[in-house]
């Protein structure tokens, strides 16, 4: 990446001198973006960057201030492990009881936001949590939020997953922290 920046391509390539987890790199990217858009990617292309533009298309015509791409909709996807799955649809559940949304993958890394909304949020989660508490959030400050199919290509554990069921079991701490605790302030106001 860092070879692309400034290319066009890549604007910018941000770095932590230590791994300080997904919630932290998120944020510092957050923080340094110029665009009205913000999504992430992550680097190993589990999701296709090709499906972004349709994924804008709610923002861009005014309907959504967040799009949500949803691996459970019906697109295509390699199929995986079971447990997986189960366990996803239990976190997005209890999650939408906490939140009163509808959303079939709360967990989903395409996260599409308007960088305006997305930048007054107060985001604190320093890892993995950052998926629950951005819906969280975006919930909390009343974010008109839509889900569209996306297709996916998981991994194995032998090709690199590295989630297990600690990491769910750290997803439902999140959605009753983040949840049951938001932050106070002005945050909320449009």
């Amino acid at each position: 990446l860092d070879g692309l920046a400034g290319t066009g391509l890549v604007q910018q390539v941000l770095h932590h001198t230590t791994n300080r987890g997904k919630g932290a790199a998120l944020k510092s990217g957050i923080a340094a973006a110029t665009g009205t858009v913000i999504v992430a990617q992550d680097a190993d292309l589990e999701y296709d960057p090709a499906e972004l533009p349709r994924l804008l298309a709610p923002i861009k015509e005014g309907r959504a201030d967040a799009v949500y791409g949803s691996r459970f909709q019906g697109g295509p996807h390699r199929v995986l492990f079971f447990w997986h799955a189960i366990g996803n649809n239990l976190l997005t559940l209890v999650s939408n009881m906490f939140t009163n949304l509808n959303l079939t993958d709360m967990e989903t890394c395409y996260k599409m936001v308007r960088a305006d909304l997305l930048k007054r949020l107060p985001l604190t989660a320093e890892r993995f949590g950052i998926e629950v508490e951005l819906t969280a959030r975006l919930a909390q400050a009343g974010a008109r939020i839509w889900e569209l199919p996306i297709s996916y290509s998981g991994r194995t554990y032998a090709e690199g997953k590295k989630i297990t069921w600690r990491d769910g079991l750290a997803a439902m701490f999140h959605i009753l922290r983040y949840n049951l605790f938001p932050p106070r302030g002005k945050w909320r106001e449009r």
